[in-house]
């Protein structure tokens, strides 16, 4: 431990979190150097591990061992920014559950990241809104989009995946001479890639798919290899698990959504950052852990093939993540005072036209009390 760079919390500005133990141990085999630990400040319950990737110095945070979903990633993040204010925007890494289709190809290990559509930043808290008439559900309120510096670095990395490839491969193998006890991260082999049509539930009580029929399964073309694809769209994010087919597909026609998950809802909106998921199972009863390892590491290098685009003096040349934070909020009030203005001044009643003449009954409310006419 002597020999390891030790830096300052100043010098870190790249937080990475992770929900699983498997994804923190795939974020520190893709660190290009380790740097000795640096104490969190008070009331910080973090563990970190600290480490540099290109240019960027890096610190890594795991959600309390059993603790997922959106709140707990939340008060993670925050609790991150407290100690590392000099951060610009993290990376949430990890593995989920993909959603596959004729328009998405999605096998297991490939990567999703999230990229705003539409009116969506990139990720979708598909389980909050309300319930109205019929018991149809609305969905309410949208996340906050990852901040330009990554979006821009998206774009370039995608381009380039387009005439040269990627280079996932190349850090999977990396990884594996550093640490070559980490065979489990390795690919577990396509046949145990088994996508079953959304309506077929998994047989009750079975621990693997040995017993499901085989008539079941979508038959899909092989690929020419079994390094991952990466997608690229909207990212559905809960405090559920998603371990049901029917439910995925319809939420798929709903939302468009390539890839459902636990914890990116709680981050959106406290910390500006990118949300990056290796294939783990397709989000229905059939899943099992078997591509659990192999799906982090996907996401880790993907996130490392990214990093290494990014220059160090674009990142610490943009506002911390907390400035941008603060300034989302300030417009995210200012958006609200103006709905609300708009809501006050208006006018109640109804226009008379009778006799060819043109009347208001009624009240004008300007904010300060009615006016009658």
């Amino acid at each position: 431990m002597s020999s390891l760079q030790t830096r300052s919390h100043g010098d870190y500005t790249v937080g990475w979190i992770c929900a699983l133990p498997t994804e923190m141990a795939a974020a520190q085999g893709m660190l290009d150097e380790h740097h000795a630990v640096l104490p969190p400040r008070t009331q910080d319950n973090n563990n970190y591990a600290f480490g540099r990737i290109g240019d960027h110095n890096v610190v890594v945070a795991c959600l309390p061992l059993g603790v997922m979903g959106t709140i707990s990633a939340a008060i993670v993040a925050n609790q991150m920014l407290s100690t590392f204010t000099r951060l610009r925007f993290g990376l949430m890494v990890g593995i989920g559950g993909g959603v596959p289709s004729e328009e998405h190809d999605i096998r297991l290990g490939d990567v999703v990241v999230s990229k705003p559509t539409g009116s969506y930043g990139g990720v979708i808290q598909y389980d909050f809104g309300k319930t109205v008439q019929e018991g149809k559900f609305t969905r309410m309120g949208s996340l906050n989009r990852p901040p330009d510096v990554l979006l821009t670095a998206l774009a370039n990395l995608e381009a380039k995946h387009m005439m040269e490839g990627h280079e996932l491969a190349k850090y999977l193998r990396e990884m594996m001479e550093k640490y070559p006890m980490n065979a489990q991260f390795t690919h577990p082999g396509i046949q145990y890639d088994s996508l079953y049509k959304a309506e077929y539930d998994h047989p009750s009580g079975q621990v693997t798919c040995e017993k499901c029929e085989g008539t079941q399964l979508v038959d899909r073309e092989p690929r020419p290899s079994v390094d991952p694809f990466i997608h690229y769209g909207l990212i559905a994010s809960g405090d559920q698990v998603m371990r049901h087919g029917a439910t995925r597909n319809r939420l798929r026609g709903e939302l468009k959504v390539l890839c459902f998950e636990m914890e990116a809802a709680g981050l959106m909106d406290c910390f500006p950052c990118l949300v990056i998921r290796g294939v783990c199972d397709y989000a229905d009863s059939h899943k099992n852990k078997r591509w659990q390892r192999y799906a982090a590491a996907t996401a880790a290098a993907y996130a490392k093939n990214l990093l290494n685009i990014i220059p160090g003096n674009q990142v610490t040349g943009t506002r911390t993540a907390i400035e941008a934070t603060e300034e989302n909020k300030s417009n995210s009030r200012d958006k609200h005072d103006d709905q609300n203005l708009h809501q006050h001044n208006h006018f109640s009643g109804n226009f008379n036209t009778s006799g060819g003449k043109a009347f208001y009954g009624g009240t004008y409310n300007s904010g300060g009390g009615p006016m009658s006419f």
